[in-house]
């Protein structure tokens, strides 16, 4: 149940209102997610005027801002096509179009393929107050947070290394039974996050080089069996993803 609704101009006014503690203050970007409806008492915060949804490059990051929509970043000029094919399997073109970057991260579960991928290239999201800088894998873990933080206003996802995409659906829109991202950077360091099953995606691997990835997969899959899919056959699909992937 909606209470109040609150248009900030300004970010101190925005973080002013979300720190309140007289009730529950939750940002508004989106909205794919609060026009479900609650059952608890809410007040929402509209984020539209504040000049978060900008995209762009700055040296090796891609700065995607908190209420930058899902379908203008798939359609960004620089992206690598394997994280615009994730960002497009996050939704239909519809949702696509109103959902944002943080609400799609923020409310993210096991099967969100936008999530998968960002959590690979270890993307990193910057909070007020206090200009903290979270890793998405902790927030995932955690699912809080940094301490005193309010809103997301940008994601930070470094763009020197090469990230791969692969998932496996009942069909071409499905959302996945098991998706694999795979970043790699010059370095030979290597990240692989799997999707399509559990509360949030997971990190499987993260090494300096690349040895020992397929055994890291299938010991992942080793508990992700639910109403989808068995463990066993989530685990042979994703050895022989992966190898095609590391074949590439």
């Amino acid at each position: 149940m909606i209470e109040a609704y609150f248009r900030p101009k300004d970010l101190d006014e925005a973080v002013e209102i979300l720190s309140r503690k007289d009730g529950k203050y939750l940002p508004l970007g989106g909205g794919v997610t609060l026009s479900r409806g609650s059952d608890d008492p809410i007040s929402l915060v509209d984020l539209q005027s504040l000049g978060l949804d900008g995209i762009s490059q700055e040296g090796q990051f891609l700065i995607i801002g908190a209420t930058a929509k899902l379908q203008d970043l798939a359609e960004f000029t620089t992206l690598q096509p394997d994280l615009k094919c994730a960002i497009l399997s996050e939704s239909n073109i519809n949702l696509r179009r109103q959902a944002t970057a943080a609400g799609a991260l923020v409310t993210a579960n096991g099967r969100s393929t936008f999530g998968t991928v960002l959590l690979a290239l270890d993307a990193v999201l910057k909070w007020l107050p206090g200009e903290w800088e979270q890793y998405l894998g902790e927030y995932f873990a955690l699912r809080i947070p940094p301490r005193d933080a309010r809103l997301v206003t940008k994601i930070q996802v470094p763009l020197n290394c090469e990230i791969s995409f692969e998932k496996v659906a009942r069909t071409p829109e499905d959302l996945p039974i098991l998706c694999i991202a795979l970043a790699r950077w010059p370095s030979g360091r290597t990240r692989i996050a799997l999707g399509g099953y559990g509360p949030t995606p997971i990190l499987a691997f993260d090494a300096p080089e690349p040895g020992g990835v397929e055994d890291a997969v299938t010991d992942a899959l080793s508990r992700a069996e639910d109403a989808w899919a068995s463990a066993a056959y989530r685990q042979d699909v994703g050895a022989k993803l992966i190898r095609r992937m590391m074949n590439r």
